[in-house]
């Protein structure tokens, strides 16, 4: 059985300390750091499993039972133990030196990621247990144009009210980048890459892409339409300052724009400028009617007469895949499938 209890980081040590002393004559159990909490664990094999881990790592049986506070002699006939319970060898012993065997080296490798699934499941649990600190941080597309986001929030926030979330804008590249370095933890962006098995790459949605024009524009009245037929008027991007040139790379390489390229802070500033005909605007996360009235006008954008597609993404980092990351995914997955 398995007890956390959540104990002041000075008293780790203490704890380390009077088992290195036997605790004067109580056999003291084996306990597991994680997170500023204890875990204390009763299996035997659990127990056995560390000791091989030491062992392993250190390539040492003295270094590993110094490491562990029990002495050479014990930590071998721990693993000793271990082997009869598993049914294979999972060394090979010459003297003092030692090797693994096939099997072993295969199971140290898994029993690595058993125990860190462990420690993740424990830190993860202390957290759900804490609700008063659920804390959740999303990126979002700065000219994302669709719905879902906000429904998807304000549900999380009706099952979460006291929960901290926060969100962050940015294009593409500066969500991937907020991504990689933990300032979020999960993000709402296209795809524009080959998938990394580093992160969970949760496909949201396929769909055509669209411009917005001027609904006083003689394009207004096209049913679709060709990048090469829009390299006259100005494409108007939603980009930060630090993203115009890697926005208009991938729109001119990508997508196939040829205009001249202006720029807005927002999606907002965007929009007036295409009811004030300064341009046409490729909206992210299109459906066919905007939602801005009479002003503007969505039209197709295709290429050799077939829809040009986009996918829409939520992706997170698979060594955070916690509760609350992978609620707010399912919310968000049920309001695409809407």
């Amino acid at each position: 059985m398995t007890e956390i209890m959540p104990v002041p980081r000075n008293l780790i040590l203490l704890s380390y300390q009077q088992r290195a002393f036997g605790g004067r004559g109580k056999a003291m159990h084996p306990v597991i750091s994680i997170s500023g909490f204890i875990v204390r664990e009763e299996s035997p094999m659990f127990k056995q499993l560390k000791y091989f881990q030491s062992v392993v790592r250190l390539n040492s049986f003295s270094a590993a039972a110094e490491e562990n506070f029990i002495s050479q002699s014990a930590i071998s006939q721990q693993i000793q133990a271990l082997e009869r319970e598993l049914g294979f060898k999972l060394l090979e012993r010459r003297n003092r030196a030692f090797t693994l065997t096939p099997a072993g080296e295969y199971f140290y490798q898994k029993s690595l990621i058993l125990t860190a699934d462990y420690e993740r499941m424990c830190t993860e649990a202390s957290k759900i247990a804490k609700s008063d600190q659920i804390s959740l941080k999303i990126g979002y597309l700065r000219c994302y144009t669709g719905g879902e986001f906000r429904r998807a929030l304000e549900l999380f926030s009706e099952e979460h009210p006291d929960a901290d979330v926060s969100v962050a804008y940015g294009n593409h590249e500066e969500l991937y980048a907020m991504l990689r370095t933990e300032q979020v933890d999960l993000v709402l962006n296209d795809q524009r890459r080959a998938f990394s098995d580093e992160y969970v790459n949760l496909v949201l949605t396929t769909c055509e892409s669209y411009v917005e024009v001027s609904a006083h524009s003689p394009l207004a009245h096209l049913p679709q339409i060709a990048p090469s037929e829009l390299k006259n008027i100005p494409c108007i991007l939603v980009a930060s300052a630090s993203q115009r040139e890697t926005e208009q790379e991938y729109y001119q390489t990508v997508v196939g724009i040829q205009s001249e390229i202006l720029y807005a802070e927002n999606l907002e500033e965007a929009r007036l400028m295409v009811i004030g005909r300064k341009g046409f605007l490729p909206v992210e996360g299109a459906s066919a009617s905007p939602a801005m009235g009479t002003s503007i006008v969505r039209i197709p954008l295709v290429r050799g007469g077939k829809p040009i597609l986009r996918n829409y993404c939520a992706f997170w980092k698979k060594d955070n895949s916690g509760f609350y990351v992978k609620e707010f995914a399912g919310l968000l997955r049920a309001q695409f499938s809407k």
